[in-house]
């Protein structure tokens, strides 16, 4: 069922939504939470059905908030809200309400979501392109226990990262982490069926993938080694490569569905590791609401510490690369090496202590961009964890 409200208040859709209960025989609220979807009119459609999808697993009130473009000053200084309110069938198995703002109020989107949200309910703010730079200082994020991003719909995904980075408050989260999360647990379980040292590891995949660089960040923030970034054809991720002293540890996936893990001293296996949809990957964040704090720990461990970028035919140049000719852009601060080598720790080295896993704590270091003669791992300072902020 769906009704159309024109020049309309919060007031008049929260009458809507109880009539809309009515028609169809369901006078109870039986959501679990308020999803607040902020999007424009293109990405609209893909970002409700991606949320009605997700309503499957979690029955929510879904709020749309669109805000229109005025196109001449004078309509600037008007004010208005239509809403289109859907109930049943054709909003999955929860409510949904598509709020389009024009002029002034579209400045004050909070105002009209906040009496449309389910009391004593969770909120959880999704922007689905054009996230703002701060997601907690946001008015509407503001409301949120939870603030959903996307960094692949950003233009530039890398600066998007160094953003989440330094404007990351308990809460955040992006959908290119989810993205990661299959990758997570394989290589996981990989690392629970060896008893070697891991001593520097490649992550190959699409040059503009800001799931390639998180999964990079979050090796080298649990490893403490040193990890490479590499471009591939795609699509998304397409290969993991982990050097230990007891051989490669290799997960590659060329056609997006299938993968193959290699492990030393074992045939090589075929595992499921498909793309997934963004509804999927919603409906993944909305399982757990409280902060992820191995998502701030690798997200915190900075973009700019990871090895150099390779293309294709560079990879191809150098694909029986060992550890210690594996070139690495390195990761120490602006003063000399052996400055960076004489504040570490006594006991610490470029590798990981044996039997490291994914896991295992790191320690903090900062970053610099490296020169065409990179050093090898052996000569580079001890891969630190960033301080927490």
């Amino acid at each position: 069922m769906k009704i159309d409200l024109t020049d309309t208040t919060a007031s008049k859709i929260n009458k809507g939504l109880v009539k809309g209960r009515r028609a169809i025989g369901t006078p109870a609220v039986g959501m679990v939470l308020t999803l607040v979807i902020v999007t424009d009119e293109e990405n609209a459609y893909d970002a409700l059905k991606a949320a009605d999808d997700a309503s499957l697993e979690h029955p929510s009130r879904t709020l749309v908030v669109i805000k229109r473009v005025s196109r001449s000053p004078r309509d600037r200084t008007k004010s208005r809200l239509d809403a289109e309110v859907r109930v049943g069938a054709d909003a999955g198995t929860g409510e949904t309400v598509i709020l389009r703002l024009y002029g002034e109020v579209s400045d004050h989107a909070q105002s009209v979501v906040l009496p449309l949200l389910l009391p004593d309910a969770p909120v959880v703010v999704w922007w689905s392109v054009d996230a703002p730079r701060d997601p907690a200082g946001d008015p509407l994020g503001a409301l949120g226990q939870r603030r959903v991003t996307d960094s692949y719909a950003a233009e530039k995904p890398v600066g998007e990262l160094r953003a989440r980075a330094e404007s990351y408050e308990p809460g955040d989260t992006d959908l290119a982490w989810a993205r990661v999360t299959p990758w997570r647990s394989m290589l996981a379980a990989a690392l629970d069926q060896v008893d070697s040292e891991v001593v520097s590891v490649e992550v190959a995949g699409e040059e503009a993938n800001p799931s390639v660089e998180l999964l990079a960040m979050w090796l080298a923030d649990r490893l403490h080694v040193h990890v490479r970034r590499a471009v591939s054809a795609g699509p998304g991720l397409t290969q993991v490569r982990l050097e230990t002293t007891g051989g490669p540890i290799t997960l590659h996936r060329s056609d997006g569905a299938m993968a193959t893990l290699a492990l030393p001293g074992q045939p090589d296996r075929a595992v499921a590791l498909k793309r997934r949809e963004t509804s999927e990957l919603l409906a993944e964040e909305l399982r757990r609401l409280d902060p992820d704090d191995t998502y701030a720990s690798a997200l915190r461990f900075g973009v700019d510490r990871l090895g150099g970028i390779q293309s294709a035919s560079q990879r191809a140049e150098a694909s029986t690369w060992t550890p210690g000719s594996l070139p690495v852009r390195p990761v120490q601060d602006a003063a000399a090496p052996a400055e960076s080598s004489a504040q570490a720790p006594a006991g610490d080295s470029a590798s990981a202590p044996a039997g490291n896993s994914v896991s295992a704590p790191a320690s903090a270091s900062a970053a610099g961009d490296g020169d065409p003669a990179r050093p090898t791992p052996a000569q580079m300072p001890p891969v630190k964890k960033a301080d927490p902020q």
